[in-house]
């Protein structure tokens, strides 16, 4: 479990725009503070992923993500929140104020509570929701360890926090919260 100076260097990265590195439950992700246009184009630089694509919030409580999010129905809702926490990602309306760079050319934002232990341990941390994108350049396999991820990255992030994926084989389902329509298969 996340404890200690590695919490404490990850949740300082993020306060000061900095991009992080940690395990989530299939690959590590890249991420970092969603409401900082800078750590977010740097992010999206370094990973050489475009805008348009959006990217995934993760936290460690549904009620954090709460804030970013349209009301919906109550039986989307829930079927939303018997997945979680786990490896399942919904698209869900966004409110009118979160960031293009969030969001990208959608409507919806990407949001998952995760269930991994380090991943929940630093967004519980951090005290808000992160940035989880997958940690490689767009035209590589997803880094699996934070060796690889300093392989790709070298000192372009500023924490990498240590920690073993959970060996999901694929990346998260992602699903449209109101059609149910699977996006990504996982």
């Amino acid at each position: 479990m996340i404890r200690g100076w590695p919490l404490r260097q990850a949740v300082r990265a993020l306060r000061h725009g900095g991009l992080i590195a940690y395990p989530t439950e299939a690959v590590y992700g890249l991420g970092c503070n969603p409401l900082d246009a800078g750590a977010v184009f740097n992010l999206l630089d370094l990973k050489q992923r475009p805008i348009h694509k959006g990217l995934i919030l993760i936290a460690h409580r549904f009620e954090v993500l709460e804030p970013w999010l349209q009301p919906i129905s109550k039986k989307s809702e829930k079927t939303a929140l018997s997945t979680w926490p786990g490896p399942n990602t919904w698209l869900w309306p966004a409110q009118e104020w979160v960031p293009r760079w969030v969001r990208g050319e959608h409507l919806t934002v990407a949001v998952r509570v995760t269930a991994h232990p380090v991943a929940a341990k630093l967004c519980q941390a951090w005290g808000g929701p992160i940035i989880s994108t997958s940690a490689n350049p767009s035209t590589l396999p997803p880094a699996r360890t934070a060796f690889k991820c300093q392989q790709y990255f070298g000192n372009q992030l500023d924490a990498v926090v240590h920690g073993a994926t959970e060996g999901a084989d694929k990346p998260t389902t992602i699903r449209d919260i109101v059609s149910g329509e699977i996006v990504r298969p996982g």
